[in-house]
């Protein structure tokens, strides 16, 4: 009896440390897709900024990118810890 509650224990956490994960890469997706489109869009306004605006645009997609690695970190780690 102990056993099988073990295994379904160990079911529910890979499949929870999956849906984490998928959540971190579409959230990390959706994150960088507004970035860029408000980076366009201000580019679009004031051309004469665009060097500036896209080095920030890097950057903020940089520390997007990031947190969205060390969520799927922390969800592997979940998964065999």
């Amino acid at each position: 009896m102990l056993t099988m509650i073990l295994v379904a224990v160990e079911a529910l956490l890979g499949l929870g440390a999956s849906i984490g994960a998928a959540i971190a890469a579409i959230g990390a997706g959706i994150g960088i897709g507004k970035i860029g489109s408000s980076a366009m869009e201000a580019i679009a306004r004031q051309p004469e900024a665009a060097g500036d605006i896209r080095s920030n645009m890097i950057v903020i997609a940089a520390l997007v990118e990031g947190v969205a690695l060390f969520a799927v970190i922390v969800c592997v780690l979940a998964l065999f810890v």
